[in-house]
């Protein structure tokens, strides 16, 4: 019975305490992936017209 609760326990950490499973964290990476989003929609507001005329040059350039 010993072994079992061992190999069933999650596994000490240097400090002697267990360590909590960071495999179900989702509402943090559900927060993180929306923050990301809003702020890649934030910035192509501002630098959108940017991008496309840097891009429109460039192809321009490559075509000749």
């Amino acid at each position: 019975m010993r072994a079992y609760v061992a190999l069933a326990a999650p596994p000490l950490d240097p400090s002697g305490t267990r360590r909590r499973d960071e495999r179900g964290d989702v509402p943090g990476w559900v927060l993180i992936t929306v923050m990301t989003a809003g702020l890649v929609g934030g910035l192509w507001q501002f630098a959108g017209p940017q991008l496309r005329a840097m891009l429109a040059d460039a192809l321009a350039q490559v075509r000749g």
